[in-house]
């Protein structure tokens, strides 16, 4: 049976989570919209696994809320319904093999078994399904991890370093099927170290840093470009600028004689300023990416803040759902 169930939002609400004095999760308020892919960013220590489990009901918030369709995880109807969650690639019994943790989950979740060999199918796991889950490799298991996130064809997919283990080709195999999922209007939450991956990934980004949102916004606007002209008269520069293309164009004056231009290629400017008689002594173009943006709004690579964990033991929401069956 196919889910039916409409597409749900993620939001946090102001949610905050204390460990002692140390503030993991500081006041912090974001959306995950459906159809989308959204990247979740943070150093180590960040704060992004504690933002997780408190939106998966593995952690209680100090303040605040974190909700999915409105609703707290453990107020769901079908939790294993509404959100797919992957955020280790471990949580499996040893003594099963692939197809059995699946049907497992599957009875857990009132998903149709026959969904478990769709789902092996699509994550490239056929050929192990009968091999003990202890021999997989972590990319295997990584798969595994996937293919039982979307076994309930959940509209909620939450993916933790998804990519650990994966070879290239099994990045850009994830990177296709996480896309998939968005375009089929799933909201899609992903939490990720590798940047350049998640440019070409997803369509919006979160990034917190402290525990703290210091970012959120499409990442389309991370990639725009920008072009640095240097003259002896940056204001007759600006002014020639501003006359010869209009209000659509965005000049900054960086200092230094050097303005930042948005809107307008380098071609553009070094023609306006030959017109207008400005030398230029520097003409560079600028992409932006969204490592440049994450390094210059968190700390320190030195920083070596440690993101706390409760010492309650914690299972993922699969591994409950096996305990469940059981």
């Amino acid at each position: 049976m196919r889910s039916q169930q409409q597409p749900c939002a993620i939001e946090m609400h102001e949610l905050t989570k204390r460990f002692g004095p140390l503030a993991a999760v500081d006041q912090l308020s974001f959306t995950v919209q459906p159809g989308e892919v959204t990247g979740f960013l943070g150093a180590n220590g960040a704060g992004k696994t504690t933002t997780l489990r408190m939106l998966l009901g593995l952690v209680t918030p100090s303040h605040g809320e974190a909700l999915i369709g409105g609703r707290r995880y453990q107020d769901l109807d079908a939790p294993a319904r509404t959100v797919g969650a992957l955020l280790e690639a471990n949580g499996f019994h040893p003594g099963r093999n692939g197809r059995d943790h699946l049907r497992v989950c599957a009875l857990a979740a009132g998903v149709d078994d026959r969904r478990v060999d769709e789902v092996l199918d699509l994550v490239g796991l056929s050929h192990a399904a009968r091999q003990n889950v202890r021999g997989y490799s972590l990319g295997m298991r990584q798969r595994l991890g996937v293919a039982t996130a979307i076994l309930a064809e959940p509209p909620v997919l939450i993916c933790d370093e998804p990519t650990n283990g994966l070879d290239p080709e099994g990045i850009r195999w994830l990177r296709d099927l996480l896309r998939e999922q968005a375009a089929q209007g799933r909201t899609v939450l992903v939490s990720s170290h590798l940047l350049a991956e998640m440019q070409q990934l997803v369509d919006s980004v979160v990034i917190i840093d402290k525990g703290r949102l210091v970012h959120e916004g499409a990442v389309q606007a991370v990639g725009a470009t920008a072009v640095r002209a240097t003259s002896a008269d940056p204001a007759a520069l600006r002014s020639a600028i501003s006359a010869a293309a209009g209000a659509a164009v965005e000049v900054e004056d960086s200092g230094g004689g050097t303005l930042v231009v948005r809107g307008i290629d380098s071609t553009r400017i070094g023609l306006i300023a030959h017109e207008a008689g400005i030398p230029l002594s520097q003409l560079v173009t600028e992409t932006n990416t969204l490592e440049r943006l994450f390094f210059s709004l968190t700390s320190s690579p030195g920083d070596t803040t440690t993101e706390s964990t409760e010492s309650t033991d914690q299972h993922t929401p699969s591994g409950l759902a096996e305990e469940n069956a059981r």
